[in-house]
């Protein structure tokens, strides 16, 4: 393999990280004098096309080296574009329900801001659980897949490059908020969308192809997995981008709904194409011998096995790639988790100077669990079980024509989406509760050889509406029966007058004040507010 000298390669991984630094510290600098709202996002601010670039680098994660490449060398060309496309189109959603739920939550820049206006602060503080774990859990599995990356392609052990990565991505994170990260996130999006282009030309130029692997791999055949997916990946990764705070972000940063459209669209284009093409090494890898047939246990490996038929100025360039696209990944979490964090459970009250020792502080969890080098794949499909139950009922409260759907509801829906994935492991597993609780994890992953996963992929959407609109049924029923037995006024299926709302980083200042007024001008009994 063509691998840089170890000189050369602290050098490039290095060097790319001081850029980085320079650049984000000196972006912070010139944004010193921002206030408070501004540090935590910068709504109505930003045109269409850095837009784009925003959506593009906080997609992908060096992460995409593993599993797309993978996907590549199980499932065959349908797979690997089942997978590219449904990890690409759901960017769309944020152009069609963004402009939605800025109109009802105009002073909102994150999607728990309107659950708990529209569903009440226990649902509000649910699903920024839901959120906040998730975004953990991306931060350590881009961790994981950057000290992975580091070892592979150059022997280097992979620790102090994490350890440099925090402390370039916290130090400008601290001193410059969100805005300091859409605009570092631009220059990143601009690089990798050049080293791609470089990279491919140079792995098409340099790769030799044996034609008798291509109908011996059987990757141009339609499989079983591969018609799995076409249900199972589009539900998992739609769902699971409500959890990421970071696209709602940048979704409320839109300067109008066309950019908003403009941003979301060619984000979708450019994704498809990098992923599309990053996911190609893996069947390049087997094709060209790198990888024998069948090897499913090195599939995720592929890429790097292909790299080492290449000559090492090609390694050097996927470095400078990797270290792009972390860093772009991590900073856009450790941003969104700390803005997330401080609206949902301190309502952005909490001094400047407290949210960025937070920034600080989250660094050090992340890093001891990623030291663990958990199997990022895993770590993926967790949470796109969770996100597959408790997004469908979420998103019913977005019409009109469900005002008498409540948090109650959607708390109880996603909890019992959850626990549908154990009942149909009990009767997938003919009653092994041992294997059924597995199933909440999918310990034996989203390729394996039966139904497992796809069942469980069914049950959690499905389950979790059948759980809400069973508990929604209750509760009315509940309230039509207490309302008789003590004389008052049945209004369970009153419309509720919209809630007012204040500006941004004071939610809650007058909420006493509005649920009296709320309180005389409505008829004794008729809710004011949607919970």
């Amino acid at each position: 393999m063509g691998v840089p000298s170890t000189p050369a390669s602290n050098a490039i991984i290095y060097l790319t990280y001081g850029a980085f630094l320079v650049v984000g510290c000196y972006i912070a600098w010139r944004l010193r004098h921002q206030s408070k709202t501004e540090w935590l996002s910068s709504n109505r601010t930003q045109k269409g096309v850095p837009l784009a670039l925003n959506f593009i680098a906080s997609a992908l994660g060096s992460g995409i080296l593993f599993t797309y490449p993978e996907i590549a060398t199980i499932a065959g060309v349908q797979g690997l574009l089942v997978y590219a496309l449904a990890s690409a189109l759901p960017l769309l959603i944020f152009g069609a329900l963004g402009p939605i739920i800025r109109k009802k939550c105009p002073e909102g820049f994150v999607l728990t801001e309107w659950t708990r206006q529209r569903y009440g602060t226990v649902a509000g503080l649910f699903l920024s659980i839901c959120t906040l774990i998730t975004m953990f859990l991306y931060m350590v599995a881009e961790l994981s897949a950057m000290q992975q990356i580091v070892n592979l392609l150059t022997g280097l052990k992979g620790l102090p490059v994490v350890i440099v990565e925090c402390a370039v991505t916290t130090a400008y994170t601290s001193l410059g908020g969100f805005k300091v990260s859409f605009l570092t996130d631009s220059i990143q999006g601009i690089m990798v969308l050049g080293l791609i282009i470089l990279g491919v030309i140079a792995v098409g130029v340099e790769t030799d192809i044996d034609r008798s692997l291509i109908d011996k791999s059987g990757f141009l055949k339609p499989s079983l997995l591969g018609w799995q997916l076409i249900y199972i990946l589009p539900v998992a990764i739609l769902t699971n981008d409500f959890f990421l705070s970071g696209f709602w972000m940048r979704t409320f940063a839109s300067r109008t709904d066309k950019d908003l459209w403009i941003g979301v669209s060619l984000a979708t284009v450019g994704v498809l194409i990098i992923l599309t093409l990053l996911g190609v090494t893996g069947l390049l890898a087997v094709w060209s011998g790198a990888l024998e047939i069948g090897d499913e246990d090195n599939g995720s490996l592929s890429f790097f096995l292909l790299l080492g038929q290449l000559p090492a100025w090609v390694v050097g360039v996927v470095l400078v790639m990797t270290v792009s696209l972390s860093t772009a990944a991590f900073d856009s979490f450790q941003s969104a988790m700390i803005s997330t964090g401080s609206n949902d459970f301190f309502r952005n009250k909490l001094n400047i100077w407290y949210i960025r020792a937070c920034v600080v502080a989250l660094i050090f969890p992340v890093v001891v669990v990623a030291l663990r080098s958990p199997d990022i794949l895993q770590i993926f499909l967790i949470s796109d079980l969770v996100s597959a139950a408790v997004v469908p009922c979420l998103v019913i409260g977005l019409s009109e024509k469900f005002y008498w759907y409540r948090g109650f509801d959607f708390v109880v829906g996603g909890l019992g989406g959850i626990f549908t994935i154990f009942l149909f492991g009990l009767v997938y597993y003919d009653g092994d509760a041992n294997l059924a609780s597995k199933l909440l994890i999918l310990e034996n992953g989203l390729y394996s050889n039966d139904w497992s996963a796809f069942g469980a992929f069914v049950a959690a959407p499905f389950g979790g509406l059948l759980w809400a609109f069973g508990a929604c049924g209750l509760r009315i029923a509940f309230l039509f029966v207490w309302a008789k037995v003590k004389g008052h006024r049945f209004d369970a299926l009153d419309r509720p007058i919209p809630r007012m709302t204040t500006r941004p980083g004071a939610f809650d200042e007058h909420d006493q004040e509005i649920d009296a007024v709320l309180e005389q001008s409505v008829e004794a009994g008729t809710k004011g507010k949607f919970f």
